[in-house]
């Protein structure tokens, strides 16, 4: 997540830290991340996701022969000035959160080829080398070196030859782009809900430059780590939006989530004078940073206080891997932990995207009520009478969409519906916390002729 471009937009003179509109939030209407980032609201969070994964019970293996495997897309280590994370210090972070697969993004940077990054088994836990390139998340099976600046037909047809994968990403900033020569899309993007906060993460970094603010940020980080991070994770309509629109369409797509991780969310303060600081990023040069003077924010005397220019006077660390692995993953469904079967569950669409750092919802499951039909990316018959029906570790807020369109919800572990008709059918959970639904899970279509 390139947060220090929006961090060197945003530090505004009158940017202090709380400063973000809005007051408690009405029943089941969202609160803003502002909002959640204050102390009682991450609390009570904190408080009742505890209380859920107390109510977590575990469910079957998935039928087949198939196993749940956490993985992790769109990940960044070593692949640019601003990724500030390291492939051993991913692969301990991964080990740490249960984290068996990892498809790597790294920027294209030639004459680097990301092919030759990681690849295979690391100390338990799957690589598969790929890149974030050209709006697209990709991972061919060879190098695409002679083919990275083709006509966009040309080079996708380059990343699928011989069984690669290419998809869509950051589906904001191109909603209407086509698919054709795509596996799927982000339905996902962490880095998107990090842009849709400015005020908050503007006001994060100002209170770095406050005694009483900064002590109160390393409480809050130290206490509610999970909860800061994924105070900014909302429901990414635009993303939803276009994959529906595509899957009513008649195209299969697998929909993931895009982690976006690069470890440099790291708030850093040096000191650049008796009177001013500079405030930014761990990936931003010295003179990168934000220059603010005591005259805005008079703190900052204190702060310096003991001593010299250039010196670190506060770090926070928002997003080591662990954290931001935990925060979202992409769960597929795959017969064993190799590259061969990871690419073949993707291309069938035997995946869910989940926030598991609310619950681990290992053995979701949705499809046919009674087996003989389509699961998750799966096509069949439609025929009269058949049942769908959707399984969650959790009890917690179903809902069943069919095109786009709510068509059945309930509360609990299971939701069942008879479809009147063909149609192309999802599941999204949710869990009802401080007043509000925050999203848990969402499946990929069953996909029914």
């Amino acid at each position: 997540m390139e947060l220090r471009w929006v961090l060197l937009a945003g530090l505004l003179p009158g940017a202090v830290a709380g400063a973000v509109p809005g007051g408690d939030g009405d029943p089941l209407i969202p609160l803003t991340p502002g909002q959640r980032m204050r102390r009682e609201h991450l609390e009570t969070t904190h408080r009742e996701v505890e209380l859920i994964r107390k109510t977590r019970v575990p469910l079957p293996e998935p039928a087949g022969g198939l196993h749940d495997y956490r993985c992790i897309f769109h990940a960044h280590a070593q692949d640019s000035y601003h990724t500030a994370g390291t492939l051993p210090e991913m692969l301990a972070d991964a080990r740490k959160a249960g984290v068996q697969a990892v498809f790597l993004g790294s920027h294209y940077r030639p004459p680097v080829d990301f092919m030759a990054s990681w690849r295979g088994l690391h100390d338990g836990v799957l690589f598969v080398p790929g890149s974030e390139v050209r709006g697209f998340l990709i991972h061919p099976m060879e190098s695409m070196i002679p083919k990275m600046e083709a006509p966009v037909p040309e080079f996708l047809s380059a990343v699928n030859a011989g069984g690669g994968l290419a998809f869509l990403s950051h589906v904001e900033e191109r909603p209407d782009h086509p698919m054709e020569g795509l596996a799927g899309l982000e339905i996902y993007n962490r880095h998107y809900d990090a842009k849709r906060d400015m005020a908050g993460l503007i006001s994060m970094a100002m209170s770095l430059t406050g005694p009483r603010e900064l002590l109160e940020l390393q409480d809050l980080v130290r206490l509610y780590p999970d909860e800061i991070l994924a105070a900014q994770v909302q429901r990414d309509e635009i993303y939803l939006d276009k994959w529906d629109r595509e899957t009513a369409a008649g195209r299969r797509l697998t929909g993931v989530a895009a982690n976006d991780c690069h470890h440099n969310q790291v708030f850093v303060m040096r000191m650049v004078s008796t009177n001013e600081v500079g405030v930014g990023t761990s990936v931003d040069k010295e003179k990168d940073l934000k220059r603010v003077n005591a005259s805005l924010r008079p703190g900052i005397l204190e702060l310096v206080k003991g001593h010299n220019p250039g010196d670190l006077l506060a770090s926070v660390d928002l997003d080591p891997y662990y954290r931001s692995f935990r925060d979202s993953s992409t769960h597929l469904l795959a017969d064993e932990l190799t590259e061969a079967s990871l690419r073949q569950a993707l291309r069938d669409g035997r995946a869910y995207v989940s926030h598991d750092w609310m619950c681990d919802p290992t053995g979701f499951s949705f499809g046919t009520a009674d087996g003989s039909g389509p699961s998750q990316g799966g096509s069949g018959a439609f025929r009269a009478g058949m049942a769908l029906v959707a399984r969650t570790t959790a009890p917690c807020h179903l809902e069943l969409f069919r095109g786009g369109k709510k068509v059945a919800e309930g509360d609990g572990r299971e939701l069942r519906f008879e479809p009147a008709g063909p149609g192309v059918f999802r599941i999204e959970a949710s869990f009802t916390i401080d007043g509000e639904r925050r999203p848990w899970i969402y499946s990929n279509p069953v996909y029914l002729n």
